[in-house]
C-alpha cells in the first residue's frame, strides 16, 4: 500500500487526469446545484416574485463585513474565527508559491505569492480555527443539538489539505512523497465534494442573502442582521 501511495504513476495521475476530473465534477456539480436551487426558489410564490436588489445588497454588505451584523457582535469569538478561517481558506491556496508554480507550468500564468513564513502562519491559523469549530460543536449545546457526524467530517476535509501541505513542505514527521500525494488527493476530494455538502455555502450564500434580505426588507420591514 505504501509503495502504491508513493509511486510515480499515482503522482502523475493525480497531477494530470485527476485534476481535470476534480475540476469537472466541481464545475458541473456547482452548475447543477445552482440551477436546482434557483428552480426550487421559483416555487416560492411569496418572496421570489419580490426579490429586491436593494435589500439583497444591504444584507450582503452587513454579513460580509466583520461584526457588521448584530448577531456577529453577540458572538464575537465565533465571528473572529469564522472570518479568519474563511480568509485563510481562500487566500492561502491561491497565493501559495508552489500552487502558483503549478499554474505557471500548466498555463504559463503566474501572480504574486505570499512570503513563506506568512503562508505558514495562515496555514496554522486555518487548522487552529478548525479545532475551534470542532470543540464548539462538541461543547456548545445549541450547536451540538444540530450537529451530525458528517459535520465533523466536513471540518476534517477542510483542515486536511492544510495539515498535509504543511507537513509535506516542511518534511517534519512523514516522508515527503507520501504527504505530498495525500495532500493532492485530499485537495482534489475537497474540490469535488464542495457542491454536494455544506461546503456549498461558499457558492450559494448570495442566494441565501437575497432570499432572507428580501423577505425581511419587503415583507417584515425590518433588518435581517
Amino acid at each position: 500500500m505504501y509503495d502504491f501511495l508513493t509511486s510515480i504513476e499515482l503522482y502523475n495521475f493525480l497531477k494530470g487526469p485527476m485534476v481535470w476530473i476534480a475540476f469537472l465534477v466541481f464545475i458541473c456539480g456547482s452548475i447543477y446545484r445552482t440551477i436546482s436551487l434557483i428552480m426550487l426558489a421559483k416555487k416560492d410564490k411569496v418572496v421570489y416574485p419580490y426579490l429586491s436588489l436593494k435589500y439583497t445588497l444591504r444584507s450582503l454588505a452587513h454579513w460580509l463585513i466583520p461584526f457588521g451584523s448584530r448577531n456577529m457582535r453577540l458572538h464575537p469569538w465565533m465571528t473572529f474565527f469564522a472570518f479568519t478561517f474563511h480568509i485563510g481558506l481562500l487566500v492561502t491556496p491561491i497565493f501559495l508559491y508552489p500552487h502558483i508554480m503549478l499554474w505557471y507550468k500548466a498555463w504559463g500564468v503566474r501572480w504574486w505569492s505570499l512570503p513563506e513564513n506568512v503562508a505558514d502562519i495562515m496555514t496554522l491559523i486555518v487548522v487552529l480555527c478548525c479545532v475551534f469549530f470542532i470543540f464548539r460543536r462538541m461543547f456548545a449545546s445549541e450547536v451540538r443539538f444540530v450537529t451530525y457526524a458528517s459535520d465533523y467530517l466536513i471540518i476534517a476535509i477542510a483542515a486536511a489539505p492544510f495539515v498535509t501541505g504543511f507537513l509535506s513542505f516542511h518534511q517534519l514527521i512523514f516522508p515527503y512523497r507520501l504527504m505530498l500525494i495525500l495532500h493532492i488527493i485530499i485537495g482534489e476530494l475537497m474540490l469535488m465534494v464542495i457542491p454536494f455538502t455544506r461546503l456549498s455555502h461558499m457558492l450559494f450564500f448570495w442566494l441565501t442573502r437575497a432570499h432572507t434580505g428580501s423577505e425581511f426588507g419587503v415583507f417584515r420591514h425590518s433588518k435581517d442582521y
